[in-house]
């Protein structure tokens, strides 16, 4: 019996180191773990953040109306300005009974632009339900403020040949029943007749067909 102590011994001391190096091994793996996870973790977030888009600003809408029509007053001398507005076209018409002045240009961003003939202008902001603005004109300069009109009010032509000569005609006409037209044959001015809105104007003997600006702005624009 003596004879096995030793052996006893050296395997009691065998399986104790077998086990502690058991226990370190199985110790050391979820520490590597967990530092591996620590670093992966920052790099995962930064990325996100990197890739996440700038918002774009939004757009402001153009308060521009894309349909609507505009008469009144010109300050100073008697005159009516109309302007007719469709789809970001626009029109506009000056006319005193005396002189008449047609302009064609663009609508957007809340203002008007028109260009008439020779150096001729018109300019009008839109808000309000209305259009302020100035007309230049022969060297003079006058502003006008047209509030908004619904039909028959607004803007009227009229073109016609008669007996060989070109007839030419135009009218606003204001909410209150008030208008002012103009008229001509070949250039040279002629009686204009009032305008009933939906009936055709006899002018220089022969009548002849009234459009509402419906029905030539693509023309003139």
């Amino acid at each position: 019996m003596a004879r096995l102590g030793p052996v006893v011994t050296l395997a009691a001391g065998g399986i104790i180191a077998v086990s502690l190096g058991v226990m370190s091994a199985t110790g050391a793996t979820p520490a590597a773990d967990t530092t591996a996870a620590e670093v992966a973790a920052p790099r995962e977030a930064e990325a996100t953040t990197q890739a996440t888009p700038e918002p774009e600003p939004a757009e402001t809408a153009d308060p521009t109306p894309a349909r609507a029509d505009y008469a009144g007053r010109v300050k100073g001398n008697g005159a009516l300005m109309a302007v007719s507005i469709r789809k970001g076209k626009a029109i506009g018409y000056f006319c005193d009974g005396k002189i008449e002045a047609w302009f064609a240009g663009t609508a957007k961003n809340g203002k008007v632009a028109l260009k008439g003939f020779g150096d001729a202008t018109a300019t009008a902001r839109l808000g309000g339900g209305k259009a302020s603005g100035d007309v230049e004109l022969h060297g003079k300069k006058w502003s006008f403020v047209a509030p908004a009109v619904k039909k028959p009010s607004g803007l009227y032509r009229a073109s016609a040949i008669v007996r060989g000569a070109r007839i030419k005609a135009g009218w606003i006409v204001l909410d209150n029943g008030y208008q002012v037209g103009y008229a001509a044959a070949d250039d040279r001015q002629i009686p204009t007749p009032t305008l009933r809105p939906g009936t055709d104007p006899t002018i220089d003997g022969t009548r002849v067909d009234a459009k509402d600006v419906d029905e030539f702005i693509e023309e003139l624009s």
